[in-house]
C-alpha cells in the first residue's frame, strides 16, 4: 500500500509538472494566435511541443496539436516568414497569401513575449496575495572557513562579517542576487576582494582571495565559483544520540554550543571542523542551555558501534531551521516581475562575459526546469514556491524570445523593422536558409542543455553517507 502510495504521488507531481509547462507554453502561444486573429492573418496550425503531432485536430481551418518533443510550441503563421522546413506546410500555397505589413509582423511576433509577462504578472499578483516563503540566509557574518579552501588563505575567519564583494554592498548569505555565495558565483575575472569587519579591529580589512571550482566530467556543467565559507547559525542541537558522548555529558534537545576549548562558536561545521583538527581528542564546550544557564562540559568523540568506518562523534543531531528564513512574504507584483527581469539580465550578461565561471552549460533546458518544479512541490509550502518559480519563468521567456535572432520573435520584429526600413521584404530563399540554420542551432542548444541537465544526476564514485542508524556503545 505504502509503495503504490508513493507511485502515485509522484505520477501525480510529474502531471502536475507537465500541466505547468503546457500552460506556460499555451498562453505565450495564445498571444500569437489573437494577435494572427485580430490582423487577419492566415492561421494554419496551433501546436504545443514540437515535432510529428501524437494528437491533432482541425477546427475552423486551423490544426491544432501536441508534438512529440516537449519543448515549447508554435503557431504556424505563413504570412510571418518561411517556416516550411521547421512547421510543415506549403511554400506555394504561402507564395498565393496576401502579403501583410510590417506593422502586422511587429504586433503577431510581440504578442507571445506580451501575453507570457502578462503570465507573469498574474502570477505575480496571486504570490501577493497568497505569499510565498522568503528563503532567505540573512546573516552576513561567517561562521565557517573550509581547511585550505581558497578563503582561509586569504586570512577570513570565522567571525567575520562580511561588509561588500568586489566594491559591492551585501544583504545575506544567500537568496537574492546582492547576497554573499550569489556575489561569488557571479563574480568576474580571477580574484574575488572581500571587504570584512573584524572584531577588535578598527578599520575594515580588505582580503583578497581566488576561488575553486567542483571537478565535472564531459557530460556535466562546470563546477561553480565557491571559496570554502559558510555562515553563522547557531550550533543548536535537535536531538542527542541516545549512550553517546553528548548524552552522557547531559546535552538535551534545544541546548546552544558557544565555545570550544575557550573559542567562540559559530556554527557547527565550525565544531566538526575543530574537533578533526585535534584528532577528535578530549575539547571542553561551552554550552547554554534552554534555560539562560551557561555551563561547561567536557566531550571526547567516539566512534559509533553501527555504521562501521566512521570517524569519532559525539553524537548530536544539529537543528538546521534556524539559518534560512523561511516566513511567508507579500512582495510587489511588479517588484517581483522587476527583480526577475533584473535577475535575467544578469545571467545573460554573465554567460557573455569571458571573465566570468557561468557558461552556457549552466542554463537549464525542459528537462532541468521539469526537475526543479518537481522538487519544489515536494517541500512544505511546495506550491507557493512553485506560484513565484512561475513569475521568474514567464519572464524569462519573454525576455528570451525578444532575443533579436530569426526563429525568436525578437527576430521577426527585427526583420520587419528592416522591411520597413528598405521598403521590401528580405529575399524569401535567403530568410528561409536563416531561419532553418537558427532553428538547427536553437534545437542543438537545447539538446545540449539538456544533456547538462541529464549528465549533472550522473555522478559515478559519489560520496555516500552512511547508511543506517547510528548506535553508539552503552559503556
Amino acid at each position: 500500500m505504502t509503495f503504490l502510495h508513493t507511485a502515485l504521488n509522484i505520477l501525480l507531481l510529474i502531471v502536475v509538472v507537465v500541466m505547468l509547462f503546457n500552460i506556460i507554453i499555451f498562453v505565450h502561444e495564445l498571444g500569437h494566435f489573437l494577435a494572427g486573429k485580430w490582423r487577419g492573418l492566415q492561421i494554419d496550425k496551433f501546436q504545443i511541443w514540437f515535432g510529428k503531432p501524437i494528437w491533432k485536430k482541425t477546427i475552423g481551418g486551423v490544426q491544432y496539436g501536441l508534438g512529440w518533443i516537449p519543448a515549447g510550441g508554435f503557431v504556424a503563421l505563413p504570412q510571418m516568414a518561411p517556416m516550411e522546413a521547421i512547421e510543415g506546410g506549403n511554400a506555394d500555397e504561402r507564395k498565393a497569401l496576401a502579403p501583410i505589413t510590417p506593422l502586422d509582423k511587429i504586433i503577431v511576433a510581440f504578442a507571445g513575449p506580451l501575453f507570457s509577462i502578462l503570465l507573469a504578472l498574474a502570477a505575480a499578483v496571486v504570490v501577493w496575495g497568497v505569499g510565498k516563503p522568503k528563503d532567505f540566509v540573512p546573516s552576513t557574518t561567517v561562521g565557517f572557513v573550509l581547511a585550505e579552501s581558497p578563503a582561509e588563505k586569504a586570512g577570513i575567519q570565522p567571525g567575520d562579517e562580511i561588509l561588500e564583494i568586489n566594491g559591492k554592498a551585501v544583504n545575506g548569505f544567500a537568496g537574492t542576487l546582492e547576497s554573499i555565495t550569489e556575489s561569488i558565483v557571479l563574480s568576474s575575472g580571477d580574484k574575488i576582494v572581500f571587504t570584512v569587519k573584524r572584531e577588535g579591529v578598527e578599520q575594515p580589512l580588505k582580503l583578497t582571495s581566488g576561488f575553486d571550482q567542483a571537478d565535472s566530467r564531459w557530460w556535466q556543467r562546470g563546477g561553480l565559483r565557491q571559496v570554502g565559507l559558510a555562515p553563522a547559525g547557531p550550533a543548536l542541537v535537535g536531538d542527542v544520540y541516545k549512550n553517546s558522548p553528548a548524552d552522557k555529558a547531559g546535552l538535551e534537545a534545544g541546548d546552544i554550543i558557544i565555545s570550544v576549548d575557550g573559542q567562540r562558536l559559530f556554527s557547527d561545521i565550525q565544531l566538526a571542523q575543530y574537533m578533526e583538527a585535534k584528532e577528535f581528542k578530549t575539547v571542553m564546550i561551552g554550552v547554554k542551555k534552554p534555560s539562560g544557564n551557561e555551563i561547561e562540559v567536557e566531550l571526547t568523540p567516539e566512534a559509533p558501534l553501527q555504521p562501521e568506518g566512521i570517524s569519532p562523534k559525539i553524537g548530536v543531531l544539529w537543528e538546521q531551521s534556524g539559518d534560512v528564513d523561511v516566513r511567508i512574504v507579500h512582495p510587489n507584483p511588479f517588484k517581483q516581475v522587476y527583480d526577475s527581469l533584473k535577475m535575467m539580465w544578469v545571467t545573460i550578461t554573465s554567460v557573455a562575459d569571458p571573465g566570468s565561471s557561468i557558461g552556457v552549460d549552466h542554463l537549464s533546458g525542459p528537462v532541468g526546469i521539469g526537475q526543479m518544479l518537481y522538487s519544489l512541490l515536494q517541500t512544505e509550502d511546495g506550491w507557493r514556491r512553485i506560484i513565484g518559480f512561475m513569475v521568474l519563468f514567464n519572464v524569462n521567456l519573454a525576455v528570451l524570445n525578444m532575443l533579436p535572432f530569426p526563429v525568436l520573435d525578437g527576430g521577426h520584429i527585427t526583420l520587419a523593422v528592416l522591411e520597413k526600413i528598405a521598403g521590401r521584404p528580405v529575399q524569401t530563399k535567403a530568410l528561409e536558409i536563416i531561419q532553418t540554420a537558427c532553428a538547427l542551432a536553437l534545437i542543438s542548444l537545447m539538446l545540449y542543455v539538456t544533456s547538462k541537465d541529464i549528465g549533472d544526476k550522473i555522478r559515478p564514485g559519489a560520496a555516500k553517507g552512511p547508511e543506517g542508524e547510528i548506535i553508539f556503545s552503552a559503556d
